[in-house]
């Protein structure tokens, strides 16, 4: 996201420049834009593309925004459709270099295969930062890894990159393993000669050679995330009932006539397109948001944790680290709060750290640990993996499958 702003002016590099072709003309998709209260999507379209108002009704038509879409206000919209309308925006531009930020959060599938679609058949550049390995693998040829604050690039897609890396990485291994070998041969020929006069020359010789050979520094590999889900008591019978329920806003009903029963220990997925009322529904649930009609009922012993789409963004920016967590963990033992914050990769030198300077997959990560401290028996998670990297994603998903 820092090397994107650097290309967009947005921030200045330590050293170095950064030399744009004079026909440049660049469409950036940020990972999270500013959006303001009211503003309705032809007025958001119209102010950051500077065009005319039929021009960003018909670029907006090709994401599915109709009339009536054009007139709500943005902050009213979903994340996927928001995500549309920003993804409008960018093209209004007619840019010859796309640089999209995880264009892929709050998407549902429909819109997800037409962005591909899309970047596939774009005749201009792209620049995509994404932890969506299926995505990246459909819609770019080349790769960029950043990694420990170096830049390395590959001519190839991304599934090459990785089995070229893992390869690089064996051979030095067995480099290293066969200097090693050679070391410990000379080593043993140097301690058992040295003393005798007539091998006195051959040992001066071995201890050049074994000062000649070295083995490669090789970097261990970066932490991963390790989450670990509070333990629950296994009960049997039903933790939550939901009859005949209609959800909605004032304005409007999203959806109604819902049923279903929820038994312990159920694992459940919530399906559909954007603006269908996943959220909605989940907000409802979590207490959040009122019901229009029918009821819901939780058992007397549930705790419900909830997981917001948007939770990141809501955060008390001048907080720091170890306040939030201290804050959501009442009651636990700073060593708790610290193998928490350890878990998400927070370090001690972390802790200080206001949320303001965090990136977006720190903030998911932070609520995430957050969550985690409640030690709840009932999740709601909406879009958990927005934002979070390919490795955290994996372990948050092995941590809910146990």
């Amino acid at each position: 996201s820092t090397l994107f702003k650097l290309i967009v002016n947005e921030e200045e590099a330590d050293t170095g420049r950064l030399i744009p072709h004079p026909g440049l003309r660049l469409g950036y998709l940020e990972q999270n834009d500013v959006l303001r209260p009211e503003e309705t999507v032809l007025q958001y379209l119209e102010r950051t593309s500077q065009r005319p108002a039929w021009d960003c009704a018909k670029i907006a038509g090709q994401f599915d925004l109709k009339q009536q879409s054009l007139t709500r206000p943005m902050t009213a919209l979903s994340g996927g459709y928001q995500m549309r309308v920003k993804l409008a925006s960018v093209l209004l531009k007619e840019p010859t270099l796309l640089l999209l930020d995880e264009p892929t959060n709050y998407l549902d599938l429909r819109t997800l295969l037409l962005l591909e679609r899309f970047l596939i058949s774009f005749r201009g550049s792209t620049v995509v930062i994404s932890h969506d390995r299926e995505f990246l693998k459909r819609t770019c040829e080349q790769t960029l890894e950043l990694e420990r604050g170096h830049l390395t690039f590959y001519p190839g897609p991304l599934e090459e990159y990785l089995a070229y890396k893992a390869q690089q990485q064996e051979t030095l291994e067995k480099y290293n393993r066969n200097i090693e070998a050679q070391q410990k041969h000379l080593a043993a020929f140097i301690t058992r000669f040295r003393a005798k006069a007539s091998k006195a020359t051959q040992a001066q010789s071995k201890m050049k050679q074994l000062a000649k050979l070295q083995t490669i520094e090789i970097e261990l590999p970066l932490s991963n995330t390790r989450i670990r889900l509070p333990s629950v008591k296994e009960v049997k019978g039903l933790v939550l009932r939901v009859e005949d329920l209609a959800i909605g806003y004032p304005e409007r009903i999203v959806a109604d006539h819902i049923l279903f029963e929820l038994n312990r220990g159920d694992h459940v997925a919530i399906l559909g397109d954007n603006g269908q009322g996943k959220t909605t529904l989940l907000k409802t649930l979590a207490g959040a948001l009122p019901s229009y009609s029918g009821s819901f009922r939780w058992s007397q012993s549930a705790t419900i944790g909830y997981y917001a789409q948007h939770l990141h963004e809501q955060l008390t920016l001048t907080e720091t680290v170890e306040g939030y967590l201290t804050r959501l963990g009442a009651g636990l033992g700073r060593e708790d709060i610290l193998r928490m914050a350890g878990n998400f990769l927070f370090q001690e030198d972390d802790l200080e750290k206001t949320i303001r300077v965090l990136s977006g997959g720190e903030r998911a990560r932070l609520c995430l640990a957050g969550l985690l401290l409640g030690r709840y028996k009932v999740l709601l998670l909406d879009e958990p993996t927005n934002h979070l990297d390919v490795e955290t994603v994996e372990a948050l998903g092995h941590a809910l499958q146990e």
